[in-house]
């Protein structure tokens, strides 16, 4: 008889914590290394960054949403377990919190590590203040959209197109909110940890992990809405696992 397994845990928490931490060193060095080549158009830098970012992302969804989904994201993994507590085909509570705490601290490793590549301290607190309405606004679009985009793939059978779909988004995002779309509670955590061009000063992040929270409901209430149909399993929320027999 056939079933549909997950791989175990472990592994999948695995995958988050290296899959966050790669993506917020590629957003962090990205960030660096623009100031580095471009020190005086802040908007050849963000060019830069975003099309690191938009490759990096596509590239890292390929590489570990066959085992865990691919979420990166608090937000993404918080409406997943919201989406599935009907029918119990999300993550749940307990597997939706180790989610989170793999991702944080991946990100705030990924932000490390960008730092030491490019000879900076390891240890830094970023001065960059962002919060404001604009940005607050920006956030919640930018995470909204996202939210939207990827449980309508997996609601509509199209998740192969997610890598390229989610990093679209991310890039588009970059250049049209004020905000430069963190859309990820974790990536901006993270982000408090370099005090370069992709930092945030720990003040800020509060008020854009609200917005990115209140545009994570904001986004299951457009697939409520859209496409009403049960929705997809947790693991292929991104990207679809193999499925083992037994």
């Amino acid at each position: 008889m056939s079933a549909t397994v997950s791989p175990p845990l472990v592994r999948r928490l695995a995958a988050e914590y290296v899959g966050t931490a790669a993506l917020v060193a590629v957003v962090v060095g990205s960030g660096i290394a623009a100031q580095q080549l471009s020190p005086d158009d802040v908007g050849l830098q963000l060019l830069e960054s975003s099309t690191a970012t938009v490759f990096g992302l596509a590239v890292l969804i390929l590489v570990f949403g066959p085992v865990s989904g691919a979420h990166f994201n608090p937000a993404v993994s918080l409406a997943d377990w919201l989406a599935g507590r009907r029918t119990r085909t999300g993550l749940s509570g307990s597997e939706a919190a180790a989610y989170t705490a793999a991702q944080t601290v991946g990100a705030i490793s990924g932000a490390v590590l960008a730092n030491l590549m490019f000879n900076q301290a390891a240890g830094q607190i970023s001065t960059h203040h962002r919060v404001d309405s604009g940005h607050v606004i920006g956030e919640i679009v930018a995470t909204a959209g996202l939210i939207a985009l990827i449980f309508a793939l997996a609601r509509t059978g199209r998740s192969a197109l997610a890598p390229v779909a989610v990093a679209a988004w991310i890039g588009a995002a970059y250049w049209f909110t004020s905000s430069t779309s963190f859309a990820n509670p974790a990536v901006t955590i993270g982000r408090i940890f370099t005090d370069t061009f992709a930092g945030i000063a720990p003040s800020s992040a509060p008020g854009f992990i609200a917005a990115q929270l209140i545009g994570a409901l904001l986004g299951l209430g457009a697939i409520a809405l859209f496409y009403p149909e049960l929705p997809a399993a947790a693991e292929d929320v991104i990207v679809p696992h193999p499925r083992a027999a037994s």
